[in-house]
């Protein structure tokens, strides 16, 4: 068993002004795609340069910010939302939703490809193999905040907390009984499946040429694999549960449509290839 260290959220306070972890982990995670990305660019008949990966970085980090904030408020947090408004913009508190994320990234990246004249795919296909990094780093910050839990575990690497750490979660009558105990660290499993793993897969894969449409099907596939495999060990938000069959939560229903439209985009990308 494994103790949770005693992590201050925030990393630097200058008077009422706060630095919190959670939000360094984003810019680390978007400085380090960007310069993955002007390595990407680098390499021959990438069809990209370095300017352009600066401003499609910026309407990722445009997308990502406002997508997974109001993502996470509609799916995860509506009755917040609904009793203070304002709670919108308090991201230095956690709570962005992956899934929100990818729609805004998909809104951003859709008016980056009209306004260069490129397709979308040729976008996402370039983009796809750097956004693991930024999953990695956005794990890393809910391990830091403490949030986003899995259930009681024996196993040895089970993380156990104290209720002086975390009382709100202690108060709760339905999940004292698994607080008393280990817990999975699920935000690092998902670090390491959907940030480590992921991105040397799609790294690994994109280093050849494919057709149109794979990288990104890709993505979205194994993302959606290793997300649902995930979600069995993780703590349902306490205020939504589970969905159904008391296993289903809502990270595995926002999941589905992913794992469809990447193994779809597959298909398509080589019955294309085929063809050719």
């Amino acid at each position: 068993m494994l103790i949770y260290p005693d992590l201050d959220p925030v990393a630097l306070a200058f008077g009422p002004v706060q630095i919190h972890w959670y939000g360094l982990m984003y810019l680390i995670g978007f400085t380090l795609a960007w310069q993955l990305g002007r390595y990407r660019a680098r390499r021959p008949y990438s069809g990209w340069t370095a300017e352009m990966v600066d401003d499609v970085i910026f309407y990722g980090i445009v997308g990502t910010l406002i997508g997974g904030r109001l993502g996470y408020m509609l799916f995860y947090g509506f009755e917040q939302l609904v009793a203070n408004p304002l709670s919108l913009i308090h991201i230095w508190q956690g709570g962005m939703s992956f899934h929100g994320g990818l729609i805004g990234v998909l809104i951003a990246l859709m008016l980056y490809a009209r306004r260069v004249s490129m397709g979308f795919f040729q976008v996402t296909d370039f983009i796809a193999p750097l956004v693991p990094v930024g999953l990695f780093t956005g794990r890393i910050g809910n391990f830091i905040n403490g949030e986003l839990w899995g259930h009681a575990t024996n196993l040895p690497w089970g993380m156990q907390l104290s209720c002086g750490q975390f009382p709100e979660y202690c108060g709760n009558v339905s999940l004292t009984s698994e607080w008393s105990l280990p817990l999975h660290p699920s935000q690092l499993y998902q670090a390491t499946l959907e940030g480590i793993l992921l991105f040397i897969l799609l790294w690994w894969f994109s280093q050849r040429p494919r057709p149109r449409m794979a990288i990104s099907g890709l993505f979205l596939l194994f993302y959606g694999i290793f997300r649902f495999m995930v979600e069995f060990v993780r703590m349902p938000d306490a205020h939504i549960g589970y969905l159904a069959f008391n296993w289903l939560t809502m990270g595995q229903l926002l999941t589905v449509p992913m794992l469809v439209a990447g193994a779809v985009l597959l298909k398509i990308a080589y019955s294309r290839s085929a063809l050719k």
